[in-house]
């Protein structure tokens, strides 16, 4: 309760009211890209704070990139998922820790 998810693209806050092909879920704080393009290639690092603890983290950057082939389908997926070596909670509280991705 009370956190907000912010996304930073290359260093700029992304900004994505009135944005149809991406969407961050203020319930996970999931990022959601359709339709790719070549300017959407870049670091991508997700933001976290909260109010009531008036407290703000950034998690590490992730990269972004474009197949150079052209072709998706043909080769299994690679997921490479890297988490901090420590995540600090309450005690008492609960963590979730979820990696998601889509793709074609």
């Amino acid at each position: 309760p009370g956190l907000s998810f912010t996304w930073i693209f290359n260093n700029s806050t992304l900004h994505l009211q009135g944005d149809s092909r991406r969407f961050v879920s203020q319930a996970t704080g999931n990022l959601y890209l359709a339709k790719m393009e070549p300017w959407d290639v870049g670091n991508y690092t997700c933001a976290v704070s909260s109010a009531g603890a008036q407290r703000h983290v950034r998690g590490p950057p992730t990269a972004l990139t474009l197949r150079g082939d052209g072709v998706m389908g043909e080769y299994e997926p690679k997921i490479e998922v890297r988490f901090p070596d420590r995540t600090h909670v309450a005690q008492g509280s609960s963590v979730r820790l979820e990696c998601f991705a889509l793709g074609k």
